[in-house]
């Protein structure tokens, strides 16, 4: 029997090396800023080009590298930064592994210009496919500068696998937001095809915050700081009125290293009960410095995921953290009796000194109510008033309708019972609609009908690109953080078709000329970023296509909520025009949107 197992060659390994470390775009980005912040750069700058599909460029001013260093860090498990399995617990860098850069250039046509500060020319590298093409001296300042171009342009299967472009670049700014958000001692500029998107000064950590999401942030935030023996705690909270519906603004940093931990999350969660309903989500970056003898970073792939020797006790801390500044900072709701006007001139009873007083009530046991009054008060007298109908008819006549007031009288009754439905429709708790029918009654969640309602609505304008626009009293500009600015300029032509009216306005700002006529909101801007943030909610299920993702945030902001009085006549047309509706008995959460009980079943509840 021959022998089967054979050794990859070094082109293959590598690219299946490349499968688990750089999965889109935005993987490469992180490993080429990881190298620049671990080259000591204190100016980072990220050029993208066709969401990093065609180019990916960072240059840095760091510590650079000599001719045989650039050539090595090519090499698979190729590093600066371990020499034997113990440092492994010894780490605070970013990259460690050696795998980052050998997985690239096996799946892209790499570029590298690199020089240290001790050599007057720089080296110049060219790779593609993990086979270099060349190397040669430069003229370049200090630092590095490498270009990754056209990713996985030896792999179809892997790039056809990519989203869109607004998707990638999305991936590609949140991976950008979490490097700079951990180093805002680093000053951070990122260019999307030939425009500006970040510029972030060097600052510190609020003023890196309010950079990226923007200035009314400012005011959201809560400071949280923890020092125990094991391990310190920083960053900041956000006030819970400004919570969200998505995840999306939540970073925890150990070791200034970005990682995913649901337990940690739960923490943070925990300590913001009875603050927060259970579908919202509050904002947090929050920064842990551990020993790294305490942690094991090398868990995962791509470095997101880490293990504490004991997780339950920073659990504790940092919820333990989190509820302390809530309180500190009056977030908390709390009683301040100090501000209580009631209780300013209250001093303590003294029984030695200060007397019981009984109160006392003054009566004149000779009033009587009916007996004839001066003008001046009471008489002092006994003599009653003399009784008189005098005054009473002429009182009469003018309560007693005249005969044209009755006919009016008459006609408005008539009116009213024209405009009331012959159904006897009526609100339960505000928030169920309970409609008598032949057989037993019907009974229906008023929101769910409503977002079954808008939903068909929308989604029919989407495919055949007939919404209608009512145009703003004023057009109002709305600024975005670059995530969401993005997001919108993905979703403007479908907005367009189902009503919207906003152009693009300067960096990160659309204008509002107009919205959808079915639309009932006075605030157009917190309109349309509800409508991005339940759109970011929906996307996260990855169940729909977008113009359906789409009707569905589009419904779900519009529509009616729990708790909303309605009038007879509304509940009426909401019942027509849930049953003219495709799906009608199904709202778009998958669940019912009304239920039939028929006479038997309610007969059955009295036995």
């Amino acid at each position: 029997m021959s022998d089967i197992i054979k050794l990859l060659p070094d082109s293959v390994a590598n690219q299946i090396a490349a499968g688990e470390v750089i999965q889109r775009p935005s993987s490469a980005v992180k490993e080429l800023l990881e190298n620049a912040i671990d080259a000591k750069a204190t100016q980072i700058k990220l050029i993208i080009k066709d969401s990093g599909k065609s180019l990916i460029q960072v240059i840095d001013n760091g510590t650079g590298m000599s001719e045989t260093d650039a050539r090595m860090c090519f090499e698979r498990h190729a590093t600066s930064k371990i020499k034997k399995a113990e440092d492994l617990f010894e780490i605070r860098t970013m990259g460690f592994r050696g795998e980052a850069m050998a997985s690239i250039a096996a799946i892209a046509q790499v570029e590298m210009k690199t020089k240290p500060a001790s050599q007057t020319t720089g080296t110049l590298i060219e790779i593609e496919g993990s086979k270099i093409l060349k190397t040669e001296a430069c003229s370049m300042t200090d630092g590095t500068q490498i270009s990754i171009k056209n990713l996985f342009y030896n792999i179809p299967a892997r790039r056809n696998f990519l989203k869109s472009n607004p998707v990638e670049l999305r991936h590609i700014i949140d991976e950008f937001q979490r490097q700079a958000l951990a180093h805002p001692e680093i000053f951070f500029t990122m260019h999307h095809d030939a425009q500006e998107m970040f510029h972030l000064p060097i600052g510190n950590l609020k003023q890196r915050i309010t950079a990226i999401f923007g200035n009314p942030y400012n005011e959201r935030l809560v400071p949280v700081e923890e020092s125990t023996d094991i391990i310190e705690i920083e960053g900041y909270i956000g006030k819970p009125q400004f919570a969200k519906k998505t995840r999306g603004e939540q970073y925890f940093f150990v070791n200034k290293r970005f990682i995913k931990d649901p337990y940690l999350n739960h923490a943070v969660l925990n300590a913001f009960e009875e603050l927060l309903g259970s579908d919202s989500f509050p904002f947090y970056i929050l920064f842990i410095d551990i020993d790294p003898k305490n942690i094991d970073v090398n868990v995962h792939p791509t470095k997101t995921e880490i293990k504490f020797e004991d997780e339950k006790l920073v659990y504790a801390i940092l919820r333990s953290a989190i509820k302390r500044s809530l309180g500190k900072y009056h977030v908390s709701p709390s009683i301040d009796f100090n501000t209580e006007s009631s209780f300013r001139n209250l001093k303590p009873f003294d029984p030695k000194t200060d007397d019981i007083i009984i109160p006392t009530i003054a009566v004149n046991p000779e009033f009587n109510p009916f007996e004839k009054r001066h003008q001046s008060g009471y008489n002092s007298g006994n003599t009653a008033m003399p009784r008189s109908n005098a005054g009473w008819e002429a009182l009469y006549e003018i309560v007693k309708p005249n005969e044209e007031e009755q006919t009016l009288l008459h006609h408005d009754a008539s009116l009213k019972q024209a405009d009331i439905s012959e159904r006897n429709t009526f609100q339960l708790h505000q928030r169920f609609i309970v409609s008598p029918i032949k057989n037993g009654i019907l009974m229906i969640d008023q929101q769910a009908a409503h977002e079954r309602i808008l939903f068909e609505r929308f989604y029919e304008m989407l495919n055949s690109q007939a919404g209608s626009s009512q145009q703003c009293l004023f057009p109002q500009s709305v600024h975005m953080n670059a995530a969401d600015f993005e997001l919108c300029k993905m979703l403007l032509t479908d907005l367009q078709q189902v009503g919207f009216d906003i152009q693009e306005f300067g960096k990160n700002a659309f204008v509002i000329h107009g919205v959808p006529a079915e639309l009932n909101s006075a605030n157009e801007e917190q309109m349309l970023m509800g409508l991005l943030e339940s759109y970011k909610q929906q996307l996260s299920l990855q169940k729909f296509e977008q113009k359906e993702i789409l009707a569905r945030s589009l419904a779900k902001q519009s529509a009616i909520k729990s708790g909303k009085a309605m009038t007879q006549e509304e509940m009426n047309h909401l019942i027509d025009e849930l049953f003219a509706c495709e799906l009608p008995h199904v709202g778009i959460n998958g669940k019912s949107a009304f239920v039939r009980i028929s006479i038997e079943e309610l007969a059955a509840y009295f036995g």
